[in-house]
């Protein structure tokens, strides 16, 4: 009779089927999400550790960076419109600083599941904490920024008032609005591998879309009915609610409130709906 003990010495072969596409049980997998955040902590870190991040000139280029690019879009908004000042710098600076976060999930969201492949055919775990990870990285590369902003803003002698701590809720919607992208932009990118080269330029049509350049009453002055079509932009409500509190320490309009959470929550749901019904699929495509 042949014997059919697997020895010590046999290769180990893995075989990977195909799945039918499909959401999974929702609570044993947010449970099994939670009790592996500490997975997703420790992958944050090491990428930030992996792009000197951590380090103290690594810190200095994350406020530089954009930074010179507040400068530049500066002179040139200057040069084009007769805009400047210090109030406009404020406005520049605080939006540009606020834009590059949210750009920062996405576009690290994105390459966070294909420049991860051997976790994925080698790890068993929820491939959701992968764009989360990446969301995680982008909201500690953009908190040395923030202190740079409050420098800019003492400094320019800008308006202060409790109303401004009510920025940290907008921060939270674009921080939710992020990590749904950022989800929705890693499966993108399994299945589309050029989705990471087409993102820089539609993230700079984007900022040009967004209250960072302009002010949001801009647009109802020199666009009319057609700011309607603007204000569709998920970022303009997003942003702009952002520099009300932190720059002009003004309180949005309720429109502005309601639709940066509306945004927030339809990004978060059809972002994290979509890669968890494929996730299952990624080793294949990996």
């Amino acid at each position: 009779m042949r014997s059919t003990r697997k020895l010590a010495t046999d290769p180990e072969v893995q075989v990977y089927e195909p799945h039918k596409v499909g959401l999974p049980k929702i609570g044993p997998y947010v449970r099994d999400l939670w009790s592996r955040r500490q997975f997703a902590a420790e992958l944050s870190r090491a990428t930030m550790r992996a792009a000197n991040s951590t380090t103290f000139f690594g810190q200095l280029w994350l406020v530089i960076n954009p930074l010179l690019l507040a400068g530049v879009y500066y002179v040139l908004v200057n040069i084009l419109s007769s805009r400047g000042g210090l109030d406009y710098l404020v406005h520049l600076v605080g939006g540009l600083f606020f834009f590059y976060f949210i750009s920062g999930c996405v576009t690290s969201g994105a390459q966070s599941v294909t420049g991860s492949g051997k976790l994925v055919t080698t790890m068993a775990f929820p491939r959701l904490l992968m764009p989360l990870s990446a969301v995680r990285t982008a909201f500690f590369r953009f908190l040395p920024t923030m202190v740079v902003y409050l420098v800019i803003h003492v400094a320019a002698g800008a308006p202060w008032s409790p109303k401004m701590l009510l920025a940290g809720v907008f921060l939270l919607l674009a921080t939710v609005f992020g990590a749904g992208l950022a989800a929705l932009m890693a499966a993108l990118q399994v299945y589309f591998r050029d989705t990471s080269s087409f993102l820089p330029y539609f993230v700079r049509l984007w900022l040009y879309l967004s209250p960072v350049l302009w002010y949001p009453e801009d647009v109802v002055n020199r666009l009319g009915a057609f700011s309607r079509v603007v204000e569709l932009n998920p970022l303009y409500s997003i942003i702009g609610g952002w520099t009300d509190l932190l720059v002009r320490s003004e309180m949005p309009q309720p429109e502005t409130w309601l639709a940066a959470a509306a945004w927030a929550l339809i990004a978060a749901v059809a972002g994290f709906t979509f890669f968890m019904s494929r996730e299952r699929d990624f080793a294949v495509r990996l």
